[in-house]
Order: C-alpha cells, then sequence, then structure tokens
C-alpha cells in the first residue's frame, strides 16, 4: 500500500496531471478543440497528445450519470501525460498494469500521430479489456507510437469501470437525469469518446470519416456493444471494427434493468444504507470512491462469495442489445470486421472466445459483411512454457500494436519483432481501407463458411492462410453444448465449479476423479467457471476422457431443478 501510496504521490507532484497546468505552447503541437487549446509533444517522429478531457470528471453529483460535456478553458491545456486511469484495485497479475493511479476523475484521451504528416490519415480507436472491472488506456503496451510510425492516428481512451461504470439503483431510474440513459455508464463513456473523434480529430489531422475500433476481451465486447448499440446506428461514429477476443457478444449479463437496481440495493444496504430511504442514492455518493471499489477487481470476481453486490453491463434495449440476435436481424452497423481469437483463449480450443468468433465470423460474412478471421497461435519466445499450451488471453495485443519490444524488453527476439511487424502491417491496412491484404504481406482470405478460412498466427511466427483446424471440434463440441444445456443434469460443460462444490453429492464425484484439481489453492478463482472452461489450465488431468467420465458419475445424481 505504501508503494502504491510514493506512486501516487510523485505522479501528481511530477506530472500534473491534466486537468490542472496550463503552459506555454509550442505552437508544432497546439490543436485547437471543441473545448480549448491543447499542446502535446513530439518523440522519436511522432506526436503525441495525452490526458485530454473528452468529458467532465464523472465525480459528486455526476457519479451515475451520462458523460457531461468537457468544461471549457482558455489558454492552452498541457496533454503531455496520461490522466488517471479509472477508478478499480489494480489486478496484481495483470498482463497489462496500469501507468497511472487509478482516480475517479478519469475521462481522458490520448492521441498519437506522426509528426511529418500532412495528408488526414485513417484513425484507430482502441478499447481496453480487464473484464470490465480493471483496465485502463496507460499501460505502456497500450502506447500508439508504434502504429503512428506506420501512417495512422491512434486514440486511447479511459472508460469507467466497476461499480462506477455498471450501476442502478431505484432512486435513480425515478429520477431519470439523462432520459433514459441508465445504467450501462462505461459504454456511455466508450460512445461520448468516438462522439469526441468525430467532433475534433480533424484537428489533430486525422479523417473522422475514416475511424476502426478495435478492442480486446471487454474491449471485444464493447465492440459487438458499439456495433449494435441503438446509440451509433447511422451516426457515423465508425467505419470499421476489429473484435479480438470478445466471444460472440452473447457474454452480458442475462439481468435486466430490476434485477441490477436489486444487486446494487445490497450494496447499499452492505454500507450500511437503507435503498428504501429517500436519501439512498445521495448517501451513495457520498461514499468514497474506495468504499464504492471495495476491493473489487478481477481476483474478487472469481472468489467472492455470498449474495451478488457488483454487477457487468446488462441488456437494456436503449444503450446495449443482444448482440448475437441483432446480428442474425441485420439490425447492426454493416461496416468491414476482423474478428478472432488467440489459440490458448480462455475456454480452450471449442470454448466461447474461439467458437464464439468463429460463429461471428459465420454470421456477419453471412450478412454480406466484409469479415476476416484470425487465430493467434504465437508464443513469444521468452514466455513459452510446455504446461500452458496455445497463445494466451491478451498476450497477442503487443503484436496487434508492434509493441512486443516493450512488453519483452531485452528478452525480445528477431522473431518477436517479425511477428509485431507481421501483424500490425495487417492492422494499419485494414484501418486504412477496410482490407488488411498488402504488399509483401501472405493473402489473408475473406471469411466464408463454405471455406471456414481465417489466418493463423503461427507458432513458428508466419502468417498461414488455412481452414480453421478446430473447425470440426468446435462443432461437435456446440452440438454437445446444446444438449448439455437441455439437460437437467450437473455436467462439465455449463455447471459452474462453484455449484458442483457446493452440492455434497457432486463434490464427491469431484473429489473421487480429480482430487488434486479441487485441492488447487486456486480452485475458488474458478467457481464461476465450468470443467470445460479450466481444462486447458489443468491440461494433463482434464483430460477429455476425464470429463467425460466426470459427466457419466455427474448423470447418476438425481436431477437438478431449474
Amino acid at each position: 500500500m505504501s508503494r502504491f501510496a510514493a506512486i501516487a504521490s510523485i505522479a501528481l507532484v511530477t506530472t500534473a496531471l491534466p486537468g490542472t497546468a496550463l503552459v506555454a505552447a509550442t505552437p508544432q503541437t497546439v490543436v485547437t478543440t471543441a473545448s480549448g487549446k491543447v499542446r502535446g509533444d513530439i518523440a522519436d517522429g511522432v506526436a503525441s497528445w495525452k490526458g485530454i478531457p473528452f468529458a467532465a470528471p464523472p465525480v459528486g453529483p455526476l457519479r451515475w450519470r451520462a458523460p457531461q460535456p468537457a468544461a471549457p478553458w482558455t489558454g492552452v491545456k498541457d496533454t503531455t501525460a496520461y490522466g488517471h486511469d479509472c477508478m478499480q484495485v489494480p489486478f496484481p497479475s495483470d498482463a497489462a498494469p496500469l501507468g497511472t493511479p487509478p482516480a475517479e476523475d478519469c475521462l481522458y484521451l490520448n492521441v498519437w500521430k506522426p509528426a511529418a504528416a500532412t495528408a488526414k490519415l485513417p484513425v484507430v480507436v482502441w478499447i481496453y479489456g480487464g473484464g470490465f472491472v480493471n483496465g485502463g488506456a496507460s499501460p505502456p503496451t497500450y502506447s500508439g507510437a508504434e502504429m503512428a510510425k506506420q501512417g495512422v492516428m491512434f486514440v486511447s481512451f479511459n472508460y469507467r469501470v466497476g461499480r462506477f461504470g455498471t450501476f442502478a439503483f431505484p432512486q435513480l431510474t425515478r429520477e431519470n437525469p439523462d432520459h433514459g440513459l441508465l445504467g450501462n455508464y462505461g459504454y456511455l463513456d466508450q460512445i461520448a469518446a468516438l462522439k469526441w473523434v468525430k467532433q475534433n480529430i480533424a484537428a489533430f489531422g486525422g479523417d473522422p470519416a475514416n475511424v476502426t475500433i478495435i478492442g480486446e476481451s471487454a474491449g471485444g465486447m464493447s465492440v459487438h456493444t458499439l456495433l449494435t448499440s441503438p446509440l451509433t446506428q447511422g451516426k457515423g461514429l465508425f467505419e470499421k471494427a476489429v473484435i479480438m477476443s470478445g466471444g460472440n457478444g452473447g457474454s452480458m449479463s442475462s439481468d435486466r434493468l430490476p434485477q441490477i437496481e436489486q444487486i446494487y440495493e445490497r450494496f447499499a444496504q452492505s454500507k450500511g444504507i437503507d435503498p428504501n430511504d429517500p436519501h439512498a442514492l445521495e448517501k451513495l455518493r457520498a461514499l468514497s470512491a474506495e468504499d464504492v471499489t471495495d476491493g473489487l477487481n478481477m481476483m474478487q470476481l472469481f472468489t467472492q462469495k455470498g449474495p451478488r453486490t457488483f454487477a457487468g453491463p446488462f441488456v437494456d434495449g436503449t444503450i446495449a442489445v443482444d448482440a448475437p440476435q441483432a446480428y442474425k436481424a441485420g439490425k447492426f452497423a454493416h461496416v468491414p470486421v476482423i474478428v478472432g481469437s488467440t489459440s490458448g483463449d480462455m475456454g480452450g480450443p471449442t470454448g466461447f472466445m474461439i467458437a464464439g468468433a468463429r460463429s461471428t465470423a459465420q454470421t456477419l460474412a453471412g450478412q454480406g459483411v466484409p469479415t476476416y478471421e484470425y487465430r493467434f497461435s504465437y508464443v513469444a519466445d521468452s514466455a513459452r512454457n510446455p504446461q500452458m499450451p496455445g497463445a494466451g488471453h491478451a498476450s497477442d495485443i503487443p503484436f496487434f500494436f508492434h509493441t512486443e519490444a516493450i512488453k519483452y524488453g531485452d528478452k525480445t527476439t528477431a522473431k518477436d519483432r517479425g511477428m509485431g511487424k507481421t501483424i500490425s502491417a495487417y492492422i494499419v491496412n485494414f484501418v486504412k481501407d477496410g482490407d488488411p491484404n498488402g504488399a509483401g504481406l501472405p493473402k489473408w482470405p475473406r471469411y466464408a463458411a463454405a471455406g471456414d478460412d481465417l489466418m493463423n498466427f503461427t507458432e513458428q511466427g508466419t502468417a498461414v492462410a488455412e481452414r480453421d483446424p478446430q473447425g470440426a471440434a468446435i462443432d461437435a463440441a456446440q452440438s454437445k453444448l446444446a444438449a448439455a444445456l437441455k439437460s437437467d443434469r450437473y455436467n462439465s460443460l455449463t455447471t459452474p465449479i462453484g455449484t458442483l462444490l457446493d452440492d455434497p453429492a457432486a463434490r464427491a464425484v469431484l473429489q473421487r476423479d480429480i482430487p488434486d484439481v479441487i485441492a488447487s489453492p486456486n480452485i475458488d478463482m474458478a467457481r464461476g467457471q465450468t470443467l470445460a472452461a479450466i481444462q486447458p489450465y489443468f491440461a494433463q488431468r482434464l483430460t477429455d476422457a476425464k470429463l467425460t467420465a466426470i459427466d457419466a458419475d455427474l448423470a447418476k445424481l438425481p436431477p437438478v431443478k431449474k
């Protein structure tokens, strides 16, 4: 904790975080935005602006409100340092550690461009992941400098996470201060950032009519939402999209507004606030940011027991809709899409990330959308681990942005750099004109269900177009899953591990069949996952044959009431 405090104090003293400093102008980096002038910096041929406010700080009475316009300023604002990442408890093993101390005042964005550019530049806008409870724009591997060197403008921004990003409460619903824009505040931040880009990016030299959104994990799920949200349809906020490990867009909570309200009524009660108190909302807004966060991060998501006091984004019909249904109905932005996953992604080779990317490619291509699927199978030379086959979740990000040298430092190899050069070149091509192909690159075929072709970024560091090697297995797994969903028995595909552990009879089955797995000190982290989902992490013990045997034993137990 002392280290965190020290970092915070140093950052506050030495960097003058955005929103505080007005400084002398440097003409070549001064840009006039709708709110005022900003001054950036130039380094290594790249001009950058960091910590530009795109909305008012969501604090005090603006906590749990739709993002409001940033207040105008006079003079020239220094925008050479990242703004605070949004309030959270940093996740210790995060693949992309934050670069700033989190705070509730966090709605800032960043811009990079080639300093010598004179023509309008295509724009790529990055949306980070983190399970909607962690993440930010400041991690060094999310820098847009390397992409800017390849001739594009790169934008990243923060959006609210945790209980700040998703929140509903009966009093707030009745007040309805933002005319129906309730609950999904993180998504509203994302839309506000895209509106800022449309209004202001031309002043930096970007083309507001050529914007690509790209997101990974929760960011990839966010891209699904942005493609299908009624708030983005016909608004011209983006022209292309890249979905990295975002599943099929159907990962949002099955809860709706009334259930989300109940969850946060329980949260209020946990803080000694009576939900029926006419001043309950006021008292909740008076809580410190730390009290609202209440330890929430990715680790707590996996280990929390007892009644839920947090909910992630949910379908509300106004901000967010059911993406798979919208795709099938044709109610989405028909823009070119790249979609894919890593080879060792969450859920395993036939799980929701890999299978979800494939089903999204099938659906979009079936709607006539130019679609390109990928599978990222490369593992950096210094990160290879025989116990963890395949490329892990989020391990593709540094290569997509050609920041692998930042990620792996002096352990970066020539093969690593070559992989980053290849993938980032495909992304830059796509950002420019909606087609990843270009000179010197292997042909990336447009997806069609009949061919089931994708681009595999292989373990050997090459780009190989091939029929999906997991296609048949995914189809078989989907048929098995459909049967499991109809079953009235516990099973390895659909029953959460926590449910199995809490039922004495089911626990006895696991104790007999996989005693070492359930004895793992990390098993509580997986209570919300299924045995099939954690199979890649226990590859030697949770073989297909073992899961089949467990399912057979579970099937002998009495039917489960649904």
